[in-house]
């Protein structure tokens, strides 16, 4: 009954840009460069491209199969397919996992509202470099405008998923994904037209492997679960709406194509500026709050109109990126509560957005008034990201290998990835393989190195 009376996305194409508008956001343009700036660059990319064929595919088109034969929420999920056995408890950690993490990311996609404001009201004219160092910080930090964003970019998120799945969800994804990509080209066109921009390719493109430590293992891993949306129930619960149709091996390869590509691209916009008006590759996040309005100024230095339009529209569609990842999360939580409570989709959704206005507020302050107080060293906004990122998302992702690869039936799997036989799979026993062995390994491995123990 569950089942034939669960919504569907309204067409393949948008169940592919659902999922994509899933991975494609922040963990992209503003958490991929970063990475890549403390992790030496293009030594990381190439790991962590080696991290998305050989780990994130494979758990991506598992996590698919859970989603769409349970035709169930992440935190349901497990309890349908393992009814009466501890496997619901990776469900949970799904669920917890997006909610942690959606408060957290709240924040700095709150912060994209600020700038469309700045770069509408045109303040980024004639600024310095430095200037744009001292404004980001200064705004970071405030106790109070910093919240005001956040609390706005939660209320958009629920207005869209109160919408529900065919008209909130789907919708917004035909619309923001092919406008976000074109966007970043253009935009990387611009950063590679900038004085000095090879050395920011070079630092791209060219690896030097004397700066491969474990950490940058880890920092690939995390990244890949991150930008991948791997571990956070969001690609479980988004194929529970596929149809029977949805060929799960082609969405998964369109959606991690999709992903990495634009991530390889917002490192085309980031670094090349960032050689170009001398500010380290490793700066942190903020790399896309002082870099890019820099680019936009000396780009179209001779034409102020162009910088204003592209700046406007940059830190539009970036905000617009975000939404597509908060409204994947929150879906997570909500289709929870809606069915495992039998709330109302309206009252599970208030629930989850107060929620993480609360956790939002504390990482949000963890930066500025609240800087001196630490867990293991780290700030709560740090900590919730070390802890989502670094932990909880390869440790579900892992069980989730297990659990496919394991438990459920191989007949169950196969008729997942060949549509009931009408698809041929000449990869399934590698694909079985990866997800016993190679995944959960390569994962638990890089888990020991974190600890010190090899």
């Amino acid at each position: 009954m569950q089942k034939s009376e669960r919504v569907n996305f309204g067409s393949k194409i948008g169940a592919i840009l659902a999922a994509a508008g899933s991975a494609v956001g922040l963990g992209n343009i503003w958490r991929f460069p970063y990475e890549t700036g403390n992790h030496g660059g293009a030594a990381f990319i190439l790991i962590y491209l080696a991290c998305v064929l050989v780990l994130g595919m494979p758990i991506m088109m598992a996590e698919f199969t859970v989603g769409r034969h349970s035709k169930a929420s992440t935190g349901k999920a497990y309890s349908v397919l393992a009814p009466g056995t501890h496997w619901k408890w990776l469900g949970y950690l799904g669920v917890l996992a997006g909610f942690l993490i959606l408060g957290y990311y709240s924040v700095v996609a709150g912060w994209t509202l600020e700038y469309i404001l700045e770069a509408g009201t045109n303040e980024f004219a004639n600024k310095r470099p430095d200037d744009f160092i001292l404004a980001f910080e200064a705004f970071s930090q405030d106790p109070v405008r910093p919240l005001i964003w956040l609390v706005v970019f939660l209320l958009l998120t629920h207005f869209v998923i109160v919408k529900g799945v065919k008209d909130g969800i789907e919708k917004s994804s035909k619309i923001l994904m092919p406008v976000l990509f074109i966007l970043i080209i253009l935009l990387a066109v611009c950063s590679l037209s900038l004085p000095n921009a090879e050395k920011g390719l070079e630092f791209l493109l060219k690896p030097d492997f004397s700066k491969v430590t474990g950490d940058v293992f880890l920092g690939a891993m995390g990244q890949a679960f991150f930008s991948l949306s791997l571990g956070m129930g969001c690609l479980s619960t988004y194929a529970s709406y596929f149809g029977k149709e949805t060929k799960l091996g082609n969405t998964a390869l369109s959606v991690g194509v999709i992903d990495t590509f634009v991530a390889v691209l917002a490192g085309v916009i980031i670094f090349p500026a960032a050689f170009s008006v001398g500010i380290q590759p490793d700066a942190g996040p903020s790399l896309i709050f002082i870099t890019l309005p820099n680019v936009f100024q000396q780009a179209f230095s001779g034409i102020p109109f162009l910088a204003y339009v592209f700046s406007v529209l940059f830190y539009v569609l970036l905000a617009l990126a975000a939404l597509t990842s908060t409204i994947s999360l929150h879906e997570v939580v909500t289709a929870f509560l809606h069915e495992e409570f039998a709330f109302t989709r309206g009252r599970a959704a208030k629930m989850v957005t107060f929620g993480c206005i609360l956790i939002g507020a504390l990482s949000s302050l963890s930066l500025g008034v609240m800087q001196k107080y630490t867990l293991f060293d780290k700030g709560f906004f740090d900590l919730l990201d070390f802890v989502t990122a670094k932990i909880m998302l390869p440790l579900g992702g892992m069980l989730v290998c297990i659990f496919v690869g394991w438990y459920l039936k191989r007949s169950v799997s196969y008729a997942e990835l060949t549509n009931e036989g009408t698809l041929k799979a000449g990869f399934f026993n590698v694909y079985i393989f990866i997800l016993r062995f190679i995944a959960p390994i390569g994962i638990a491995l890089i888990f020991i190195n974190e600890l010190g123990l090899i």
